[in-house]
């Protein structure tokens, strides 16, 4: 099943690349060419968080390892650590946004090459770390001021850290983490060669022309929606069914729908309310950045868990 998971995921790395490059030129053709915040948070609610609507699931599995029959309990952790990181966002916001970004740059890199490396080494981690790093530094790279706005809507009003952030730019620091980044891809991608592994360049590229065309958050959501999201969900179904891709997409939809509904219902909420004291935008920015970093850890925590368990 791995050469199967391999072949379609280098298929869907191609179409990802070629749709970037299109969409890239419809940009550039198109004088003040924008995507709405609205679209890019319905994305986000639905195509993006439904990959990790499948947690559920795996819990029972982790409770299962550690022989623990009251399930509620993990929906009740779940829950906390999410309040715990909101929590913390509301005032360590500086610290929490970096936190989130080292631990998302880990998360993006192995989650989205991990199915072409068999070795788990300390060495491949850290180069899944550098590999994931790029969609950081490259909105940063050629959206500085852009970037620097999102940060300041999430709650980021330490001027220390915006001054550290401008000696990062004025130094194009920038330029040498995005360097790191593809010495990452291509030291990957000279592991046991192979023709698939041009997935890790295709990615590469996609990434770069996007954040390039598009401002952060458009090439954000293009990202986590149609390469991180999608390539996770199919390792999913995969899972489910190993024989039958299609079955194993039916079961998934039905499996992850329930969840995916409540996240969108309690994101929609949290709108509301925002927006009561915030912009519109400002809101949906809050709803994305801090709501996927409240998912995002203890989704991260839960896959840990299970990748050692089970070994």
């Amino acid at each position: 099943m791995n050469n199967k998971l391999k072949k379609i995921n280098f298929n869907h790395s191609f179409i990802f690349f070629l749709l970037c490059n299109i969409f890239s030129l419809i940009a550039f053709k198109i004088d003040n060419f924008i995507i709405s915040p609205l679209i890019c948070l319905f994305l986000i609610l639905s195509i993006g968080i439904s990959h990790g609507s499948l947690d559920n699931v795996k819990g029972r599995k982790l409770f299962h390892i550690f022989q623990i029959n009251n399930f509620s309990i993990f929906y009740i952790v779940y829950i906390l650590i999410g309040l715990i990181v909101i929590t913390l966002w509301i005032f360590i916001p500086y610290v929490s946004l970096i936190i989130f970004l080292v631990v998302a740059s880990y998360h993006f890199g192995k989650e989205d090459t991990q199915f072409l490396i068999i070795e788990n080494s300390y060495y491949n981690q850290f180069l899944f770390f550098l590999k994931g790093s790029l969609i950081v530094f490259a909105p940063m790279y050629f959206h500085f001021d852009e970037t620097i706005s999102i940060f300041r809507f999430l709650l980021i009003e330490n001027e220390t850290f915006y001054v550290f952030l401008d000696l990062i730019e004025t130094k194009s620091i920038l330029l040498c983490c995005i360097i790191l980044s593809t010495l990452a891809n291509i030291l990957l991608f000279a592991k046991d060669l192979e023709l698939k592994k041009f997935t890790i360049f295709l990615d590469y590229f996609s990434i770069l022309i996007i954040n390039y065309y598009f401002s952060p958050l458009i090439a954000f959501t293009i990202y986590f929606c149609f390469l991180h999201s999608i390539r996770h969900s199919i390792s999913l179904m995969s899972e489910l069914d190993e024989n039958n891709l299609s079955n194993g997409f039916m079961i998934f939809i039905k499996k992850a729908l329930p969840m995916t509904i409540i996240t969108i219902i309690i994101c929609l909420t949290g709108l509301y309310l925002l927006n009561n004291t915030y912009n519109l935008e400002s809101s949906i920015l809050k709803i994305i950045f801090i709501g996927l970093a409240s998912l995002t850890f203890p989704h991260i925590l839960l896959e840990y868990l299970i990748e050692k368990n089970e070994k």
